[in-house]
């Protein structure tokens, strides 16, 4: 692997430790701030949620605990995005020194991050159960109480993740390994986000959804800054300006997208009467002030990098401003909205966030509109970026397959109307139309999205990266298309096995019941059946490049295999004498459902009858792609008997002048 790290001088090695010692002791002022706030708060945080005071010590740990957790999770996030997006890969996949310390970062945040997770377990249990840590351990309702406290389990979600980032971190230097990395770490960003306050509430599918970004972004512009601080001094200046110019824009992006969604956020938290007479709002108000901070800092940092000056002042007070956003989230998270105190609450505000408008009916399930921030945004830059792409190559005189846009647009497109529309927010509270959602997310949307071929779209319009420079975006989708990991999933057999066994342990076992209840639920659901989709599809009538092809039968065959199992499932549904979810279900208590068991039949019935559709598109399809594939072997073979024939001819005959001569 080529060397690409300088001797940093002494004066950069002093410069860097300060900025690591004034970081640090921001921390350290942040903890003792919040330690103070939370043991003189009193009684006033848990009476406003109706709780009694579990003693100080949890009452400080409950905030301090917060902090650290999030702070942690964005070292981890951010150094992780770091590695990733400006790492040199060798042959093997290994990453090189210059994000060597990025790595380390990682590593050990992460760790120490499931080291304190598994702690704020307990310490939530204590805190949601309103008992002092020792209480609560001599009694034998410890596991209840971890169970009855959403806190509690998003805790217990983060520190499975972290440690699960944290084998991942220790284990392997691959690029590839950091790459899978980041779902466990970008789940564990989110978890402390939604069972705050953005998931409760009047509304709370929209806030939902813009927590997911403002905590993504707020994790990410903190720990990314803190470890390009550590980065060793790279010995070519125009490598060192295409690294620093990359974080510079995603930290920007990052900035920009969490002071939206804070914006946004606080829009349906906070009265604006509130603003200036609660905790909450004063800390809201002075996070939007450290953001907007964060924000100026990462332009002036990508005009620094646009003129090769150095960036590291701006990159600290961003850093700085950054744990200022985070401290003072820490504070409105463990206390209840002033939005959500003064509303009066029922089944619908608890449940759904919303009331629906009467039964379902064709006309309100295509016309109650309630857009999806997180899922229905990407659909639609998804859709942008793609045309965008077609619009590239066709301005350099390439050609792209309308039909192919054709279909990465109308996948996007449906997409859209299902996340969006009365199908959501119907398919959310009844399982019959939740079936038809499933459907349309699971075996509708990816096959448009396949057939759209997006990864040789990106691979045919992004520019290579330059020789001996940091690998780009192209190099990233290469690299992924090429990996072990995916030549794993893609293979036949274990991308029939997850698609097929997915459904079965999603509707039979308690998970479809616990993420039914949340709307973060429903966006992992989503997720979920559309990765799970693409991957199988993909494998039959995928046209991008992959590390294996199948023959054409064996696509048809293996289309079929899953048909019995899509049968079988909807039987099953139809026939059951439980009610799947049943407790969500039954809580919601939807006027117009008489019985829980005749909606499920309804659903049972969706799943056996809309699964043939895209089994029928698919299978034209793969005719399709079989004909044209045929088609260019034909025409290969008939250019190579025109351009040879003559030749061939010629040396059989000079074949048998040589044997006559040899037998003379």
């Amino acid at each position: 692997m080529k060397t690409v790290v300088t001797d940093e001088p002494r004066t950069v090695r002093l410069h860097k430790r300060l900025v690591i010692a004034i970081l640090a002791g921001v921390t350290l002022f942040g903890f003792l701030s919040l330690a103070l706030y939370a043991a003189t708060v009193g009684d006033s945080r848990f009476a406003e949620r109706g709780d009694p005071n579990p003693g100080r010590l949890v009452s400080v740990l409950d905030v301090v605990g917060y902090f650290a957790g999030v702070g942690l999770v964005g070292l981890s996030l951010g150094a992780l995005v770091y590695v990733i997006t400006c790492a040199r890969f060798d042959d093997t996949g290994f990453i090189d020194a210059t994000v060597y310390p990025a790595q380390r970062t990682f590593a050990r945040a992460t760790c120490l991050l499931a080291f304190v997770a598994w702690g704020m377990v307990i310490v939530a249990a204590a805190d949601g159960a309103g008992l002092s840590l020792g209480k609560l351990m001599s009694t034998d309702y410890v596991f209840d109480a971890i169970a009855i406290s959403e806190k509690s389990i998003a805790w217990l979600t983060l520190a499975v993740c972290a440690t699960v980032s944290t084998v991942l971190g220790w284990v392997s230097l691959s690029w590839m390994v950091h790459f899978v990395a980041l779902v466990p770490t970008g789940i564990a960003a989110t978890t402390l986000f939604m069972a705050g306050n953005a998931g409760q509430g009047p509304n709370h599918d929209y806030s939902t959804a813009l927590g997911i970004f403002f905590a993504l972004a707020l994790t990410v512009s903190f720990g990314i800054r803190v470890a390009a601080a550590r980065a060793p001094v790279l010995d070519s200046s125009s490598d060192r300006q295409i690294v620093d110019r990359r974080r510079a824009w995603i930290t920007l992006v990052s900035d920009a997208v969490g002071l939206l969604s804070a914006l946004a956020l606080l829009g349906l938290l906070l009265p604006f009467e509130s603003l200036f007479s609660t905790p909450f709002g004063e800390a809201s108000w002075v996070m939007i002030v450290a953001m907007l901070a964060a924000l100026v800092a990462s332009v002036r940092a990508l005009r620094a990098t646009g003129e090769g000056r150095d960036t590291s002042r701006v990159d600290l007070a961003g850093s700085v401003a950054m744990l200022a956003a985070i401290a003072c989230w820490a504070v409105m998270d463990t206390r209840v909205a002033p939005g959500l105190l003064t509303h009066p609450f029922t089944a619908w505000d608890v449940f759904l966030g919303y009331e629906l408008p009467g039964p379902p009916t064709a006309w309100t399930l295509a016309t109650f509109w309630r857009f999806d921030f997180f899922i229905g945004l990407l659909a639609i830059v998804a859709a942008l970026a793609y045309l965008i792409g077609v619009r590239r190559l066709k301005a350099r005189g390439d050609t792209w397959p309308a039909g192919r846009t054709l279909a990465w647009a109308t996948g996007c497109i449906l997409l859209v109307l299902v996340v969006c529309s009365g199908v959501r927010s119907y398919g959310s509270a009844m399982f019959s139309v939740h079936m038809a959602e499933h459907m349309a997310l699971n075996m509708f949307v990816p096959v448009l999205l396949v057939l759209g071929a997006p990864a040789t779209l990106a691979l045919r319009t992004l520019p290579a990266a330059r020789a001996g420079g940091p690998p780009g975006p192209r190099e990233w989708i290469l690299k992924v298309l090429h990996s072990k990991v995916t030549a794993f999933l893609s293979n036949p057999v274990i991308a029939l096995v997850i698609f097929v066994l997915s459904l079965y342990i999603v509707y039979f076992s308690p998970i479809f019941g616990t993420f039914a209840r949340y709307h973060w639920g429903h966006v992992l659901l989503t997720l979920h059946f559309l990765i799970v989709g693409y991957l199988f599809f993909w494998v039959i009538i995928g046209i991008d490049p992959g590390p294996r092809r199948i023959p054409y039968l064996a696509r048809i065959g293996l289309l079929f295999a899953v048909m019995p199992f899509h049968a079988f499932f909807g039987i099953a549904l139809m026939t059951m004498s439980t009610v799947i979810g049943d407790k969500f279900y039954g809580q919601l208590d939807l006027p117009w459902i008489s019985d829980r068991l005749d909606d499920q039949w309804l659903g049972g019935a969706i799943a056996w009858g809309i699964s043939e559709i895209p089994v029928l598109i698919v299978v034209v399809a793969i005719v399709a792609q079989w004909a044209k594939s045929d088609n260019r072997a034909g025409r290969r073979a008939d250019r190579h008997a025109a351009t040879y024939e003559d030749a061939e001819l010629d040396d059989y005959n000079a074949m048998l002048e040589e044997l006559a001569r040899s037998r003379r």
